[in-house]
């Protein structure tokens, strides 16, 4: 097995991203295509399998040189029966069967989970995880995804929901989250919430910061335009980000303490904002740690970006071989 390949599939909305990988997670080649999801997304599966063996053969590649394809996608994922459903995203509204088609197709064994899960493999692989056995993955994006790697394994929970980590309360009178409940972590601390915390923060203030003359003025802002100008210094960004920072360092804190990880690495386009963002949560997680978990549970951010999700997908056949 050791001389053997293994092929990561990162499925996405917008693109479908590919990578061939040896069994240490080098990356040997690499290539994407768009996603079609017209058709209630009856291409997808068939245009993964089309591409993969197109590749093969442009490369001069064998089935049996591969020890496995694994695929991290959107959606509810039965990982044993290698199906997906309510990946809406990808127009899957359908029970789908990627393990079942995929395997046919290739002629080579597949493994698949949540694209979330398979960040924090990637991350933990080859990434700011260290390759440690307990490391904690949150993305921060248009919503909070994560993954949690405790001794060594990858937690999914009784019905796959282990990771939820956006859907942690940080304030149970907060706002009303996509979930049905109030005060979620994604509702503040995603793209979307910091942005809604911007414009909350702006009608109560009195000053005339930059950031409160653009939405007054009614322009788009960013999570990106916010945390720029609270690195200029200005008034209102500030006391948003502050406020952003605290409750994403007090839901890190929870977990941190109930985990124990080496590292909680944050990721996702919110963790754009680097160490400006990384050291004001971090003051807040500090605070309300145990102080054991403040001695040994560090926070990171990813090192992986785009690649996180193709590396982490090719890690699952090492998941699944390991035993």
């Amino acid at each position: 097995m050791e001389d053997q390949k293994i092929i990561g599939v990162d499925l996405g909305g917008t693109s479908i991203k590919f990578a061939i990988l040896t069994m240490e997670g080098e990356i040997q080649q690499r290539w994407s295509q768009q996603t079609n999801i017209l058709d209630e997304g009856s291409h997808i599966i068939p245009d993964i399998i089309e591409s993969i063996n197109h590749h093969l053969a442009l490369y001069d590649m064998k089935p049996e040189q591969f020890a496995g394809i694994g695929m991290g996608t959107p959606g509810s994922v039965d990982r044993h029966n290698g199906t997906v459903i309510g990946a809406f995203n990808l127009n899957w509204k359908q029970m789908v069967y990627p393990k079942r088609d995929i395997e046919a197709g290739t002629h080579i064994p597949f493994y698949i989970d949540n694209d979330a899960n398979v960040a924090a493999l990637g991350e933990r692989w080859e990434g700011a995880g260290d390759n440690q056995d307990d490391v904690t993955f949150v993305t921060l994006g248009t919503g909070i995804g994560g993954g949690i790697i405790a001794d060594g394994r990858l937690l999914h929970g009784v019905s796959g929901s282990a990771g939820e980590i956006g859907h942690v309360t940080i304030d149970p009178n907060g706002y009303l989250c996509t979930c049905g409940k109030h005060g979620c972590l994604e509702t503040v601390a995603s793209a979307t919430g910091v942005v809604r915390v911007a414009r909350d923060m702006a009608e109560e203030y009195a000053g005339d910061a930059k950031l409160k003359v653009m939405l007054d003025d009614g322009e788009e802002i960013s999570s990106k335009i916010v945390f720029d100008l609270a690195k200029e210094g200005d008034q209102l960004a500030t006391a948003v980000v502050d406020r952003v920072s605290n409750y994403l360092g007090l839901a890190l804190a929870n977990i941190g303490n109930t985990l124990n990880p080496a590292f909680i690495v944050i990721g996702g386009g919110v963790s754009a904002a680097g160490d400006f963002l990384l050291d004001k949560t971090r003051k807040t997680f500090e605070a309300n740690v145990f102080p054991n978990v403040r001695e040994n549970t560090k926070l990171r951010l990813a090192t992986l970006g785009n690649e996180a999700g193709v590396i982490g997908a090719a890690s699952l056949v090492l998941e699944n071989n390991k035993d």
